[in-house]
């Protein structure tokens, strides 16, 4: 998939027992929080931005599109695959859709701080 954001493609390693995708040493950042988001069939969640912390969304289960815009470019970034992860910057307003079933891991560089978000879009 092309894109004007970060999309990583992690290492992964399958045979006939499934499959193993690693995250270790792949994100620009050292993880200091690490929650997923489940049972949101059809939701929108997020709707912001942060000041400083850089995240890394893994959609492990289902589809989730995420909507993304830093303040020059806007565009939805569909993940469908548990070795794609999507990196997301502080300034990257964001939020997300999701599918059916969908389990969405999000890793992210500082812990949680309601100071640190930034709920106002850009204006155009």
């Amino acid at each position: 998939m092309t894109t004007g954001f970060s999309l990583i493609d992690l290492p992964s390693f399958g045979d006939e027992r499934g499959w193993l995708s690693v995250v270790d040493g792949n994100l620009p950042f050292e993880t200091k929080r690490i929650y997923w988001i489940y049972g949101a069939d059809g939701q929108v969640r997020g709707g912001h931005r942060h000041k400083v912390t850089r995240q890394a969304l893994i959609a492990v289960s289902g589809i989730v599109d995420v909507f993304m815009d830093d303040g020059v470019k806007q565009e939805t970034v569909r993940l469908s695959h548990p070795r794609q992860c999507l990196l997301v910057e502080p300034q990257d307003w964001h939020q997300m859709t999701f599918g059916s079933g969908a389990v969405l891991l999000v890793l992210a560089s500082h812990p949680f701080d309601p100071n640190d978000y930034i709920e106002q879009r850009y204006e155009k």
